[in-house]
């Protein structure tokens, strides 16, 4: 039986003296304890009022419906990416925006789960803190498909202060303790 976990909260400071609640790597981290301190946040708090949009699985697939990389696991998750950035850019958001992920990967392989998540962690989504979760599965909903991401992103007011790739955030930090 588990112990009894607490949050602990970690304010990170403000860089200036208007808050931007919509922005992820401006929201404080929580690390339950006892587990370790991550590279990453285990729990993302988004302010009330916060617009946020809700994407349903991106998977592998070409503007003709058919799958990229039929085999290749990391293909597919730089598909998968990319067809990620266009559903956040539908709704008015981008990957630095992302609070949450879901990668499912077809294989209980850890080496093809870590070279999965190499692409993910590449790709300007984990520019501010964000929960994520890599599950490996049996299968997936097309024939050949291996990886899928669900998110859930902030969607800025528009005309809001903009994060980007170029603008690194404040990193993983220490986690309170």
């Amino acid at each position: 039986m588990l112990g009894r976990l607490s949050l602990r909260r970690q304010v990170v400071p403000q860089p200036s003296a208007r808050p931007n609640p919509w922005r992820p790597r401006d929201q404080p981290r929580h690390r339950p304890h006892p587990l370790p301190a991550p590279v990453y946040s285990h729990a993302s708090v988004v302010e009330a009022g916060t617009r946020l949009a809700f994407l349903a699985g991106s998977v592998p697939l070409d503007a003709d419906g058919k799958i990229v990389g039929e085999g290749d696991p990391v293909r597919q998750a730089a598909q998968v990416l990319a067809n990620l950035a266009e559903q956040l850019r539908a709704v008015g958001s981008d990957l630095a925006h992302v609070v949450s992920t879901d990668v499912y990967v077809v294989s209980g392989e850890p080496a093809v789960l870590s070279a999965v998540w190499d692409v993910v962690e590449a790709s300007g989504l984990s520019i501010g803190p964000h929960s994520s979760t890599l599950i490996g599965v049996a299968c997936l909903g097309y024939t050949g498909q291996l990886v899928e991401i669900t998110a859930t992103a902030v969607v800025p007011e528009p005309g809001a202060e903009s994060a980007s790739a170029s603008e690194p955030g404040p990193g993983p930090g220490p986690e309170s303790a």
